[in-house]
């Protein structure tokens, strides 16, 4: 590919050329709508080259939040958009799949919008801190001290959406709340979007009873990876439980994410690829 004057050349067999041809259509077409980044670009370009017919314009369209910082959350490729249209139009959403395809990041976003536009009162959002086995008790410190660091990622996300001192009041007010999975037992969540993150890591139990906290007018999501799980005695997960047990319910629905929807820097999609890869032909314990 070459460029003489304002004239681009392509060369190259007639399949490359007529995808490159389209990923330089849809991205000019993209690029009126508003700016892109370099890297925004290169991922758009991965994105169109697994899905041809996917039009990139409808992606940018489809816009989940506007942060602080006034940077546009939108879908990044065909699965991250299937899995935002599955949470407007279902009451509970399991996003399964590998780290870094954005699906704690999106649902934390869709339940930010959700507070945003009124139709939620509040926004809980859980994790289980398995490292910790759930007995917070035998931690050292006050409880703030023992459950920060099992929390401090979705903190995180947070801060990248929102000005620090909004979530400040939000969370002294009750409007936010971030706390392990345990202290979910025996509440009923009413007018509430909530987002259970790492779900791999609940038991069977743990996992139904968070399940049946939900209350009227609320929301759930779920997300987790199947693939790691890091339960201790080789319990049996509670996310793949629900697979089995909820995969026909009506109101439930489940989208998978795979390494090509990875959203991290270039290599992590490599990477996970190649940890699959690795684990699907190892077998016995192998390395």
């Amino acid at each position: 590919m070459g460029l003489r004057g304002s004239t681009i050349h392509i060369h190259g067999p007639n399949r490359d050329v007529e995808l490159v041809e389209r990923v330089l259509h849809e991205l000019i077409d993209a690029l009126q709508f508003r700016e892109l980044s370099a890297v925004e670009m290169a991922r758009a370009a991965r994105t169109l080259r697994a899905h041809p017919q996917m039009r990139l314009r409808a992606l940018l369209d489809d816009v989940v939040l506007t942060t602080s910082s006034r940077r546009i959350v939108s879908p990044k490729g065909v699965t991250q958009q299937t899995y935002i249209q599955a949470i407007r139009s279902h009451d509970i959403v399991f996003g399964i799949g590998p780290a870094g395809t954005g699906k704690t990041y999106l649902a934390m976003a869709m339940a930010i919008r959700a507070l945003q536009e009124r139709q939620v009162k509040r926004i809980v959002l859980t994790r289980p801190a398995v490292e910790a086995g759930e007995r917070l008790g035998f931690l050292p410190g006050d409880l703030a001290e023992k459950i920060n660091p099992y929390l401090r990622p979705l903190y995180d996300a947070l801060h990248d959406m929102m000005e620090p001192g909004r979530i400040t009041a939000l969370i002294e007010r009750g409007t936010i709340e971030v706390a392990p999975l345990a202290f979910m037992r025996g509440r009923t969540l009413n007018d509430s979007f909530v987002v259970l993150d790492e779900a791999q890591n609940t038991t069977r139990e743990q996992m139904k009873m968070f399940l049946t906290r939900l209350g009227f007018d609320s929301k759930t999501v779920i997300t987790g990876d199947v693939t790691q799980v890091d339960l201790p005695g080789g319990a049996y997960s509670g996310l793949r439980h629900a697979e089995k047990v909820l995969s026909r319910i009506n109101g439930i629905d489940f989208v998978y994410f795979s390494h090509t929807d990875v959203v991290r820097h270039p290599l992590v999609q490599q990477i996970v690829q190649a940890y699959d890869v690795h684990e699907s032909d190892s077998s016995d314990g192998d390395i």
